[in-house]
């Protein structure tokens, strides 16, 4: 999808940096990517630590799914 958006050029050209793209459209998918998966980490962490998660998956079948889903 495409959309226009505004960023700070120092913070663009940081983004560029972190995610090894040249190119600003690449730079910023990427960027937002991750932030998405961090944000699937947090809440899954949250879950763990709350009690509210089922563990009726080994450490190693969870590893092999490599996709924690959230809920």
């Amino acid at each position: 999808m495409r959309i226009t958006i505004e960023l700070d050029a120092e913070n663009m050209r940081r983004i560029q940096k972190i995610t090894g793209q040249k190119k600003k459209s690449p730079a910023v998918s990427c960027a937002l990517s991750e932030f998405i998966q961090q944000h699937q980490r947090r809440q899954f962490i949250e879950r763990v630590l709350s009690g509210q998660t089922d563990f009726s998956l080994t450490n190693q079948e969870l590893e092999a799914r490599d996709v924690y889903e959230a809920r």
